[in-house]
């Protein structure tokens, strides 16, 4: 049985009942007292996050997960539809399941599902996306890479700040832990 000392990133544990991902941890030691672990989960069926202070060498409970890659074929009013590559099974991801991924989604593209005991319990996004911009405000002439920033609306209805020399219908690079533009990939 694993303790506060495995932590991991992305690790899975019961939390009293609940499932909850490691976010962040950091091992602390005092100068006085017995070290401790602190560590920010966030509960995988309501998104809520967590601040929780563990004991060292504290027993959890590790959920095994199993993530695999399925492709999404459309989107319907209620669900997105999935697909696994290899089987052609198709499931049903309904917007809870979803949560914020619903940003970084798009008709068929890849998408990371996590599954445990063969129930899909959430959608991971890929750490980049290109994603279309679809509403931005006009660039002036001679605006650079270091100028400022501007805010622009993407296919997906996520909002970002991008560079001024950005405009409609460029392709861009977001990274989906940050919210952050990363590059133009295509005008």
């Amino acid at each position: 049985m694993p303790t506060s000392n495995d932590f991991r990133r992305g690790m899975v544990i019961d939390v009293d009942g609940t499932l909850c991902q490691i976010v962040e941890f950091q091992h602390v030691k005092p100068g006085k007292g017995a070290a401790f672990v602190r560590s920010k989960l966030k509960e995988v069926i309501s998104g809520k996050v967590l601040d929780k202070t563990w004991r060292a060498g504290e027993k959890v409970t590790e959920v095994r997960v199993e993530r695999r890659i399925w492709e999404l074929l459309y989107r319907t009013d209620l669900a997105w539809v999935a697909m696994d590559p290899e089987t052609y099974e198709q499931i049903n991801l309904d917007d809870d399941l979803v949560g914020d991924a619903v940003y970084y989604l798009k008709e068929n593209g890849e998408v990371k599902i996590v599954f445990v005991d063969g129930r899909p319990i959430m959608v991971e996004p890929p750490d980049t996306v290109e994603l279309r911009v679809i509403k931005t405000d006009p660039g002036l002439r001679g605006d650079t890479a270091s100028g400022g920033s501007k805010p622009a609306e993407l296919e997906t209805g996520l909002k970002v700040q991008v560079p001024l020399f950005v405009q409609e219908n460029d392709v861009i690079k977001v990274d989906t832990r940050t919210n952050a533009y990363l590059e133009r990939v295509s005008s």
